[in-house]
């Protein structure tokens, strides 16, 4: 009997919380919706749950600029008149507002994609999967796109710190610039984005004759294609190019980007894909057996966006999931039919056989230049979790300290510690004798030891099961969802 896929699911309930604002298409609310239906139908029973920590500051500086960062920390929607120039330096405005919690909802997304790659890089799951991640299009020094922090890129080079070629799959309608442009110059990571390309389409870039540079050349692959694109020519298409890229590279670990704005009737996509076609290749991927790490994306008709994604946990679990939606908290945003199928538009295919066929023999063209996976060598592991620096001896134990300089130590109680684990950490607290030493109240930086026991374990803690809070669902909720005019 094979051995089934051991699968870590992250999401808080805070992320779906926040608001872009009247008539922007990015609703988080979604991610209610979705964890909703995994609930409904049983899924939570079949992986681990866990909440992730709240990215550090110095940790999304890992790839975007300090400053950056710590504008999104200060900004807030009363102070923005403020920092009229800074806004235009990073893009922050119409696209990108500033919205209360901005900085938070940052920090849980972000800490979900970080927390699953170091779970994929201590072998403590074989999938993880980070719905409220995927938001690709962030850049390095500033937002773009509805995305603030590009987590794609941070859970990437954590996973490289463990694997020394990385795969990042992208199949959200919008090209995976952000990603695409972190790693431009280098073999370790091999992008492969499936978008709409041309008719001034955002972001505008992703040509197929983007192939990447310097020592990165012919590591980016672009499929850049029309409008009405349908299930058996996409997933043809996503067949024959992965199955060979895989065979090329040889990726350690792959990352895969689940944009839901790729299905038919999508409010800002312009595809014609089915549920079941985008599914097809979440479980293409699956079958290589190789650490996969699951992301959300954009998707902008809500409750699409949740039964596409509560499908391909099921796709990731193994597990069918009956066409009627089970009762639960959001179940009226499923009517009138309630159910998870939705059929594709009667629309043109304009991605003619000859122009797909052109795609994939430019593809095998650039992924016969690489002729083997590249080497490297490999170097001291670096640390998973930031240790920031501070005196023990001079802390007040009671008091609050900043988070943006380390968590609040009352914080550790609302983990779900291992007893004996807990009494450990405490002793190393209770002991230590050097005032140089060093530690933070949190038990996101102690051992991958630690990490698989702050689970919060949905078959033993009943009370756990529901990881939300009781405001998350907003009765009428503004959203506009089914107004024409699109943002």
């Amino acid at each position: 009997m094979l051995e089934k896929d051991r699968i870590s699911y992250f999401y808080d309930g805070d992320v779906g919380n926040v608001y872009f604002g009247p008539n922007h298409p990015m609703k988080p609310h979604r991610l209610c919706m979705t964890h909703h239906l995994v609930l409904s139908y049983g899924l939570h029973k079949k992986m681990e749950i866990y909440r992730p920590h709240k990215a550090y500051p110095t940790e999304l500086a890992q790839f975007h600029s300090a400053d950056y960062v710590e504008f999104l920390h200060r900004i807030t929607p009363d102070t923005q008149h403020l920092y009229a120039s800074e806004l235009t330096r990073y893009n922050l405005g119409e696209d990108c507002p500033v919205f209360d919690d901005l900085f938070e909802f940052c920090q849980i997304y972000a800490g979900g994609t970080l927390d699953a790659a170091r779970r994929l890089n201590h072998k403590t799951c074989d999938i993880a999967i980070n719905w409220a991640g995927g938001l690709h299009h962030a850049k390095k020094c500033e937002a773009s796109g509805f995305c603030y922090i590009n987590d794609l890129v941070l859970g990437i080079l954590e996973l490289l710190k463990y694997h020394s070629r990385v795969l990042y799959i992208d199949i959200d309608v919008h090209h995976g610039d952000g990603v695409e442009e972190a790693f431009y110059f280098t073999d370790r990571v091999m992008t492969v984005s499936f978008h709409k390309y041309g008719d001034m389409f955002f972001p505008g870039t992703g040509d197929i004759k983007d192939i990447g540079d310097r020592e990165g050349k012919y590591y980016a692959i672009n499929i850049p294609l029309k409008d009405g694109i349908d299930d058996t020519s996409f997933t043809r298409l996503f067949k024959t190019i992965i199955a060979k890229v895989v065979e090329t590279y040889l990726p350690g670990a792959i990352v895969l980007q689940c944009g839901a704005d790729s299905l038919a009737r999508d409010r800002l996509g312009c595809f014609n894909l089915s549920i079941e076609g985008h599914a097809e290749c979440v479980k293409f991927v699956k079958k290589f057996k190789i650490p996969l790490l699951v992301t959300g994306g954009g998707g902008y008709t809500k409750e699409n966006v949740a039964r596409c994604w509560a499908v391909e946990t099921g796709v990731l679990l193994d597990t069918d999931l009956p066409n009627e939606i089970p009762d639960n908290e959001y179940i009226k945003y499923f009517g009138p039919d309630y159910t998870l199928k939705v059929p594709n538009l009667n629309m043109d295919n304009l991605n003619s056989k000859t122009y797909l066929s052109s795609i994939k023999v430019q593809v095998m063209e650039s992924l016969r230049a690489i002729q083997h996976a590249p080497g490297v060598q490999m170097q001291e592991v670096p640390p998973d979790f930031y240790i920031p620096d501070f005196d023990e001896d001079e802390l007040d134990p009671d008091e609050r300290v900043d988070p943006c300089g380390m968590p609040q130590r009352e914080d550790i109680f609302s983990w779900k510690m291992d007893p004996f684990i807990r009494r450990q950490f405490f002793s190393i607290l209770s002991h230590s004798s050097s005032s140089s030493s060093v530690f933070v109240f949190c038990p996101e930086i102690l051992s991958s030891y630690i990490l698989q026991n702050c689970v919060f374990c949905l078959t033993e803690h009943t009370q756990d099961k529901q990881v939300h809070r009781d405001d998350e669902y907003y009765e009428g909720d503004n959203d506009n969802d089914h107004d024409d005019g699109a943002h």
